[in-house]
């Protein structure tokens, strides 16, 4: 399932190999958010053109539209998406605590507005798994409790009780054989939580284990420094799934610290907002600069946007709110960011991982 191939010498960095039912994944590993089943204004084609292997959908959400019987009559969730690679699938936990959906919280699950038509509903943890399931993806995402990254520590304990709880209810029902479990520990900023929190998950032989409740507000310095702590705690050969990351600098130091998987839709996000990442740093197309530019966003880039059009083109088309616009510099972000994976594994194989995190965290402080 999970193959440990190389340590670097000089950080925590690791290689590793995730075999899952429809992929074999190289770790580290980044996966672009399908929320609904699509990457927004990407194709699954141009997906795996990108170099993707992975992508990670919303459960929750897939559940309440189009339904589970629309996916099941596809014969699962890859058929109805059309994609061969593979699927993480979250619960949709965290999504269900928002205020504008959340109504309230139990031991026995989660009430919430459906976002949809606004209607009452219900999640346990057996439902949760139930419908991940039933959709057939490779990874289920246990149910949680996220406690905010400003909840007191007795608020935040019982959200790690609640969390441990759900996750032995998860692993009870889970009947898919071909589908992995992660558990997912949470604790907010206490490391003491943390510990217990990971300790417990490791009692129920999960086959992965993500660090949950981080890059929610929390500053940097206080993420990088939990995310460090849980690490040794998490067994050496269960693969380590840090939920949400996605800037460049926070992929490498994450990965620095011992990660192997991530998943954000930040380099979407930012796309739409005119923001694109190279490795010469970070580059605001919505600047006047880019008016008269002829080169590419980036000269060192292969991908099919920087090879056929020239910065002052994708400024006008983000300027005048062009669809293709925003196409095509998700394209190049989430080129880039396979790209930095490809590169970060070609490091820590060749133990020079720490000087080439270095060097593209100057590239950054100097592009702000």
């Amino acid at each position: 399932m999970f193959k440990l191939l190389h340590n670097d010498r000089h950080s925590s960095a690791r290689l590793g190999k995730l075999k899952l039912a429809h992929a074999t994944a190289e770790t580290p590993l980044f996966m672009p958010v399908a929320t609904k089943g699509a990457v927004k204004f990407v194709s699954t084609k141009e997906l795996k053109e990108l170099g993707t292997t992975t992508i990670i959908s919303n459960s929750f959400l897939l559940s309440l539209r189009p339904g589970l019987d629309a996916v099941a009559k596809a014969g699962g969730l890859h058929n109805f998406i059309g994609w061969k690679g593979g699927i993480f699938t979250d619960s949709g936990g965290f999504q269900i605590l928002r205020e504008r959906f959340f109504q309230g919280i139990s031991d026995e699950g989660v009430s919430f507005h459906n976002p949809f038509d606004r209607a009452n509903a219900f999640l346990s943890p057996e439902q949760s798994i139930s419908i991940q399931n039933s959709l057939g993806s490779d990874v289920a995402m246990v149910l949680d409790h996220v406690p905010s990254h400003d909840k007191s520590k007795k608020e935040v304990a019982i959200a790690v009780s609640r969390t441990t709880d759900w996750a032995k209810r998860c692993k009870e029902v889970h009947s898919n054989k071909k589908q992995l479990l992660f558990g997912i520990c949470q604790g907010g900023k206490f490391k003491d939580l943390r510990k217990k929190s990971v300790l417990a998950l490791n009692g129920l032989d999960f086959d992965g284990m993500a660090i949950g409740g981080l890059s929610i507000g929390e500053p940097k310095s206080v993420m990088n420094k939990i995310a460090g702590y849980c690490m040794p705690f998490i067994p050496e050969n269960k693969p380590r799934y840090v939920m949400g990351l996605g800037s460049p600098v926070d992929l490498l130091d994450a990965i620095a610290l011992g990660a192997d998987v991530f998943d954000s839709c930040f380099p979407t996000r930012m796309a739409r907002h005119g923001h694109v990442f190279t490795f010469e740093g970070k580059k605001n197309l919505d600047l006047a600069v880019h008016r008269n530019g002829q080169k590419p966003l980036d000269e060192t880039c292969d991908c099919f946007v920087c090879k056929n059009f020239s910065s002052a083109f994708l400024h006008h088309l983000f300027r005048t709110r062009e669809e293709n616009g925003f196409r095509y510099l998700s394209w190049h972000n989430l080129f880039f960011t396979q790209q930095l994976m490809k590169e970060a594994r070609s490091a820590i194989k060749e133990n020079r991982f720490e000087t080439f995190r270095n060097g593209l965290a100057k590239a950054y402080r100097k592009s702000r």
